[in-house]
């Protein structure tokens, strides 16, 4: 058994290494979610299948992501987190090889799965590793580097499946994770500390059985939505209520147990980590929903392609990357409450252009208001993740990063199916394009309302921790280079 003390953080040059490592196995399954995304018409077609069955590609990818991002922390403390982060990505590519040779949609739904197994466990393991390496003291610069992968995604994801399905086919959506996933299992053992082991850790089997098939249960109820008559629906609401029974029990078995069981849920009672996971739960009515609402928007209102919709949603990207480095101004000087209001506020003026845009006209204002988008997207995003890690110790850093990615894992895609329903609803009125443009500029307003509450959530933050981390951040040499 061995002990859980932090180890001294790595140098600045080391930091970068480890960093660029880690971005290549967290970009091959962040980019293959969007990737997928954009083909599933292609997949209706190829396999003759219905809307609902190919949907099962992605609902399948899903519910097998949020299964094992529970027992990720377990996991990295009990075979250590280099070891685990290699399997998971060596599973994951093992998935995607199988699916760009599946033969028909049952196998390619079969292999979906086993790549949502890999996918699932290497971003919590990555910010474990990440966080653990950098320190309290550089904490804001690792999160800014998963902040950078993570706005690739939605970016560079339509582009490239795009090309992909015209040029060489849908085969080559899968194909193109291999020489990714194989340079970071050769790099990963050169450069990623191996990480702590504790061989006495065993798996809570209870705790599994009730937290696992709950999350699966409430991930599967909420992805059944767009699909059925509503909320009322026996297909959503039994095992939304099965899950929530499941996840009930799981908390008050953990809340009286001796040892944090599968997640630390003792963590949520912190201020910073409680409060930084509510908005980052509310972020899947706003950050995520208007990543759902922008592609459909381009193409369903205003006509564009699937490959020129990537270049136009380009500008967010570019208002993440900005934010970054503006923030090494920022840090220690401005109170992280205001950081976090401030970028709801600009996220919302971002919006406010497309809850007025019409079929035609103001490309310029809707770019521009996509960059206030991304700018404020990050303001809020990268403070708060920090803001919930800082509050961790080096022993509390594998179940708290299982724990928050938990949350965001059920927050997006219900506050997505939320949004996803509402447009439906105001699509009823008509198929007509001025109709399609009402409905999108009344879910926008919906939007703008559901962000006005994390707004007056920031104020409740408390300011120390992130100031204390901001103000040594601030020198120190940045890690975000790889990105």
């Amino acid at each position: 058994m061995t002990t859980t003390h932090a180890p001294a953080p790595v140098s600045a040059r080391r930091l970068n290494l480890i960093s660029l490592v880690l971005i290549l196995g967290a970009i091959a399954t962040i980019l293959d979610a969007t990737i997928v995304n954009i083909a599933l018409d292609t997949l209706h077609d190829v396999f003759h299948a219905s809307v609902a069955e190919s949907q099962w590609v992605v609902t399948g990818y899903l519910l097998a992501y949020v299964a094992v991002v529970p027992v990720s922390g377990w996991a990295s403390e009990r075979f250590g987190a280099r070891r685990v982060w290699m399997l998971a990505v060596a599973v994951f590519l093992v998935g995607s090889v199988l699916c760009g040779l599946a033969w028909n949609l049952p196998s390619l739904i079969g292999f979906r799965v086993l790549q949502g197994i890999g996918g699932g466990m290497v971003l919590p393991v990555t910010i474990t590793l990440l966080t653990r390496a950098a320190g309290r003291d550089r904490i804001g610069r690792a999160i800014a580097t998963i902040g950078i992968v993570g706005q690739l995604g939605p970016i560079l994801g339509p582009i490239i499946g795009g090309s992909l399905i015209t040029s060489v086919g849908w085969h080559w959506l899968f194909f193109i994770n291999i020489p990714i996933c194989l340079a970071a299992l050769v790099l990963a053992p050169m450069f990623l500390p191996t990480g702590e082991r504790d061989s006495a850790r065993r798996l809570d089997l209870l705790g599994f059985l009730l937290l696992t098939p709950g999350v699966i249960a409430l991930a599967y109820g909420i992805s059944q939505i767009p699909d059925a008559a509503g909320f009322g629906a026996v297909e959503v609401w039994l095992p939304i209520a099965a899950g929530v029974i499941l996840l009930g029990v799981f908390v008050l078995r953990s809340l009286r147990a001796t040892r944090p069981a599968l997640i630390d849920v003792r963590v949520f009672g912190r201020r910073s980590f409680g409060i930084s996971s509510i908005i980052t739960l509310l972020a899947g009515f706003s950050v995520y929903a208007i990543m759902f609402l922008l592609p459909l928007f381009y193409q369903q209102v205003r006509g564009d392609s699937v490959f020129t919709t990537g270049f136009l949603l380009i500008p967010q990207g570019v208002g993440t990357i900005v934010f970054i480095l503006v923030n090494r101004r920022l840090a220690g000087r401005v109170d992280t409450r205001f950081v976090i209001a401030g970028g709801v506020i600009l996220s919302m003026l971002g919006t406010l252009p497309f809850a007025l845009a019409g079929a035609s006209g103001g490309d310029a204002l809707l770019l521009a208001g996509q960059f206030l988008q991304g700018f404020g997207m990050a303001a809020v995003s990268l403070p708060v993740m920090t803001l919930a890690f800082v509050s961790l110790s080096h022993a509390e850093t594998p179940r708290g990063s299982a724990a928050y990615n938990l949350v965001k894992q059920v927050g997006a895609p219900f506050g997505v199916t939320v949004i996803a329903v509402i447009l439906q609803h105001f699509s009823e009125g008509g198929a007509s394009a001025a109709a399609l443009s009402a409905a999108f500029n009344a879910t926008f307003w919906w939007v703008l309302a559901f962000s006005a509450v994390p707004l007056a959530l920031a104020f409740l933050l408390p300011k120390e921790p992130q100031r204390l981390t901001a103000k040594t951040d601030r020198n120190a040499e940045a890690v975000v280079a790889p990105a």
